[in-house]
């Protein structure tokens, strides 16, 4: 992965941008933010794809993350890469200072940031893969046990207690 891979970053709050990030000219910041007017104001994980870049969204609690990126750079990175910010962005700034901030005023202080964590991810690229293919591996294992554990003890209070070896029924 190159470093032209993550083209544009933001942080919103509803639809205002407090701070961005990008090396980059052209009409991403734009059509990133038609697209952030669009978005549903409940949590998730949106894309959009448009002239061979992605535009991914992290939505929580009222704050839009968003990371343009060429196709080439999987969905998943992408995302790990909003969630970097998003964990960074509410430990700086989870105490309030966000909720009054003004349009584009942090970004003196969060545009660095965003640049130092695409340049973490983009290094680090291919360790990321490899976790993110662990935690599906794990995901997966996790299901198949609930299920079978439904299978079997299909009620599972009664089975938990039974397992930590008490006499107790509901």
């Amino acid at each position: 992965m190159g470093q032209e891979s993550f083209i544009y970053s933001f942080v919103a709050r509803g639809t205002m941008v407090l701070a961005e990030y990008t090396e980059f000219t052209g009409n991403f910041p734009a059509i990133a933010t038609q697209c952030l007017q669009k978005l549903p104001s409940t949590n998730g994980k949106f894309t959009y794809n448009c002239d061979h870049h992605t535009f991914n969204f992290l939505v929580q609690d009222g704050y839009a993350y968003c990371v343009v990126a060429k196709e080439s750079v999987g969905k998943q990175i992408s995302i790990a890469f909003l969630e970097r910010v998003r964990a960074d962005f509410k430990k700086r700034y989870g105490g309030g200072k966000a909720d009054t901030a003004i349009a584009k005023s942090l970004n003196k202080e969060f545009g660095p940031v965003m640049k130092e964590h695409m340049q973490y991810i983009i290094e680090h690229a291919d360790e990321i893969e490899k976790l993110i293919k662990v935690k599906a591996q794990v995901s997966e294992v996790k299901s198949i046990m609930l299920d079978n554990i439904d299978k079997v003890c299909p009620d599972r209070w009664n089975c938990t207690w039974r397992v930590f070896g008490f006499a107790f029924s509901r």
